[in-house]
């Protein structure tokens, strides 16, 4: 006990495996669920398909802005965390992290990102670093959306929007170019991508919303789930069909079809619906919500799948 307490004055991790809960690395649905809108990006942009390297750069990107957010939200949230079932073993909540060693690593995560987008080539890394520039404030302010804002999974949503432009900037999709339209290619397909981001993301944080929604009440802060009541079931199950039928016309709109494509999407789009119709049963337990997040990573992948099976094949 007594190292414990001497690592907690000078700071650090009592271990890696706390470093790395920290970082929500323990829970890869976590991380995929991140990394699936931007595969999306990345196969519907007008480069597409996107070379291996550049798929590597994103991932990594990813993964340190994904790390960064989770940092920021238990820094936050780190007297309300321990109140909280579902997150009072996280370490800064259970004192196994000192805050100046969070706030060390979330600064290790953004420079990072920072590094990934230097690494881009110099066509693109303009408007990259001027788009992650643009991440930063709504990643960074979204846990404390929750204490004054009725929708702050809105807040979440919107920054998930960032994982498709910033793939779709690094693949050279705003690069003026031959058949590309409006500002190279950006108009109806990126606008439709970006959409299903934002619908999808906003429909599966609402849920994961749901486990919380005794402790929030007790504690007086604010959610989706709480906003919309009796209504969320319906309004999750609407956020993933816009989802689907956005993704879908954005994928015709850039030539794919066939049955390459709308086999996995059907199958996806109606997986979606069914785990949003299992949401108005009255008994389900709290482990149900965590099980439809780690379903929503499954689907997801599937949409994508439907994007990259045709792109290839062509």
């Amino acid at each position: 006990m007594a190292e414990l307490g001497s690592w907690r004055q000078t700071g650090g991790f009592s271990s890696i495996g706390d470093a790395l809960r920290l970082l929500r690395w323990h829970k890869p649905s976590g991380r995929l669920i991140l990394l699936i809108p931007a595969g999306w990006g990345l196969w519907l942009a007008p480069g597409a398909p996107p070379p291996a390297p550049l798929v590597g750069w994103i991932v990594l990107g990813g993964l340190a802005v994904s790390g960064a957010g989770c940092i920021a939200n238990d820094l936050w949230d780190r007297r309300i965390d321990p109140l909280v079932e579902r997150t009072r073993d996280r370490p800064l909540a259970a004192g196994r992290v000192a805050v100046g060693s969070a706030v060390a690593l979330l600064l290790i995560c953004l420079l990072a990102a920072l590094a990934v987008v230097l690494a881009l080539p110099s066509p693109v890394r303009g408007v990259c670093l001027g788009l992650a520039v643009a991440t930063l404030p709504p990643v960074l302010l979204y846990p404390s959306a929750k204490r004054w804002f009725p929708l702050p999974q809105l807040v979440l949503a919107f920054c998930w929007g960032f994982a498709v432009l910033i793939p779709w900037a690094a693949s050279g999709g705003f690069e003026p170019g031959p058949g590309r339209g409006l500002a190279g290619g950006a108009g109806g397909p990126l606008l439709l991508t970006w959409l299903a981001a934002v619908v999808w993301t906003f429909g599966f944080d609402t849920v994961y919303a749901m486990s919380d929604r005794d402790d929030d009440r007790r504690l007086g802060v604010r959610s989706s789930a709480l906003t919309l009541g009796a209504a969320a079931p319906a309004v999750v199950s609407l956020c993933y069909g816009g989802a689907a039928l956005a993704l879908a016309v954005a994928a015709v709109l850039q030539g794919l079809g066939g049955p390459l494509f709308w086999i996995p999407w059907a199958v996806a789009a109606a997986g979606m619906q069914r785990e949003a119709a299992l949401l108005r049963r009255s008994d389900l337990p709290r482990s149900a919500y965590g099980r439809h997040f780690a379903r929503q990573v499954q689907l997801g992948a599937l949409l994508l799948l439907a994007l990259v099976l045709p792109t290839v094949a062509r």
